[in-house]
Order: structure tokens, then sequence, then C-alpha cells
């Protein structure tokens, strides 16, 4: 006689598995990428949350985990959390490293007719997905979450540091197209629909990925949806100069494109706003 209890809870559990494994089995229609680089601390709950939240959306979705070959155990992480639901899964780089490419990396990785990005650190609140997704479902061609945007809050950043941002914001307002122009298009959480991008050859350097979509993607609609930029929950920032040289390279590539080269007076100023944004505790 087989003497060993059962838990309570396992009924739900296998239950679980199951849902899970069958929305597995559908085609995703939503992908989100998240990058990382020394995560690990952060994986766990950001996942968990980010299921939580998509769950409560309509769509067959895949979350797809960029790691840029951090060694810090995140692989064996993801492995557990694959192994309850496969709707999550893991793609290393190997000697590779940048934000930019990363994400159009684990693009590469699916077919999925919508795609997402976040960061990994918890700044970005996952709880704001399923109000993303409501605006891409509706038909917006790119959907921004948005720190500047009316109801979105910067939560303790000093004065000067609101300045700089505004400055390096203010910067991009050539190469944005009118009418399709955001409040925030250095923001690392948004969700585009491919066709919108889709034989264009983004910038794999750099971390402002979504600048280049609004300058250079066929976009023809643009939502912003506000939130609250929070503090980072644990690891520390990736800024750095080679950060705020990549954001200069990128900004002069899309002046040139826009047949303008920005003076050296507003270069100067962007060097400067970018360099003193990154030498903040708190990632942007």
């Amino acid at each position: 006689m087989n003497s060993r209890k059962t838990s309570p809870l396992a009924p739900v559990r296998n239950a679980r598995r199951l849902v899970a494994r069958h929305l597995a089995s559908r085609r995703p229609s939503l992908a989100l990428v998240i990058p990382t680089l020394h995560e690990a601390k952060n994986i766990q709950p950001l996942l968990r949350r980010v299921r939580a939240s998509l769950d409560r959306c309509d769509v067959a979705y895949e979350v797809i985990v960029v790691d840029d070959d951090s060694r810090d155990g995140i692989e064996d992480l993801i492995a557990a959390i694959s192994a309850q639901d496969p709707r999550v899964r893991l793609v290393v780089r190997r000697g590779e490293r940048g934000l930019a490419g990363a994400v159009l990396r684990g693009w590469e990785e699916t077919e999925a007719p919508h795609l997402a990005v976040m960061d990994a650190d918890l700044q970005h609140p996952p709880e704001l997905l399923p109000k993303l997704w409501e605006q891409m479902d509706a038909g917006a061609d790119l959907v921004v979450g948005s720190r500047y945007a009316c109801g979105g809050c910067l939560r303790g950043w000093k004065p000067m540091r609101h300045l700089i941002s505004r400055i390096a914001v203010w910067m991009t307002l050539p190469v944005q197209r009118a009418g399709l122009r955001t409040r925030d298009p250095m923001s690392g959480f948004f969700m585009v629909k491919r066709s919108c991008i889709d034989g264009i050859q983004l910038q794999q350097a750099g971390f402002k990925i979504l600048l280049e979509i609004l300058a250079r993607g066929e976009i023809h609609s643009v939502v912003e949806v506000p939130f609250t930029f929070g503090r980072r929950y644990a690891g520390a920032s990736k800024a750095s100069a080679r950060v705020a040289f990549e954001y200069l390279t990128l900004l002069v590539r899309l002046y040139r494109q826009k047949g303008r080269t920005p003076s050296h007076a507003e270069l100067e100023l962007a060097r400067t706003a970018r360099e003193r944004q990154q030498e903040q505790p708190v990632s942007s």
C-alpha cells in the first residue's frame, strides 16, 4: 500500500499545468521579449507578475527571455518555470551585449504578429500589460508605456534629472513624424505590430530601439498609456558612457536620414544630457 501523502494543492497545480500546456499549443499572437543581463534576482517575481497579467487578456502569448550570457543561474530558474509553463522560454546570446540587439534577437525567435518588450528590473509594471494589449487589440500600430503621458510619473527623480531627461526627449522631435510624436520616445516598454517593422534593418547597438521604430517604421497610429516608473527591484543599472555614445550615434544617423545634420550645439546638449542621465542610479 502506498503511504505517500498527496498534497491538497496537487490537483490545482496539475490543472494549471494542463491549462498552460493547452495555451502554449495555440499559435502566439503576442510575443513579449525581456532582455536580461545579471537579472537572476528579478526574473522569478517578474515572470510571475507578467504571466498573471497576460493571463487576464484574451490572447495567446509567449514570453521570450533573451539573456546576454549572464551565467548567474538564470538558465536554471527559467528552465524550472518553462517546465510548468511552456509559454516561457530562454534564448542565450554568447559574446554579444546590448538591449536593442537582444530585443531584435527575441523577435526573430517568434512568428507572433504582435511584438512587445519590457525591462527585467520591475521598473516597468507588468500589471500595465493588459492596458497595452487592449489598445493594440483595438487596432493601434504602436502602444507605448509612457512616463510622460498625462497620468505618468517618474518616482524619486530629482528636478535636475527631470530636466536632463526632457532635453534628451526634446532632441528627438526632429526625427519623429508630425502627428505621430510620442511624449516618451525613449521608453523601453511598448508593443508594436510586426508588419510595421518588417523589412526594416534596425540598429543592433544601443538601448533606444523605440526611437528608431518611431522614425523609420510604417507606423500610422500611436497610443500612449501612462505608468509610474518605479525603482529597480534588484541588481544594478546597465547605464554607461557606451550607452550614451550609442544613443548619440543613433540620433545623428536618424537626423541625417531626415535630411538634417544636427548642429554642434545640439550634439553637445544631447551628449551632456545623456551623460548626466547615465550618472543617475536608476536607468531611464
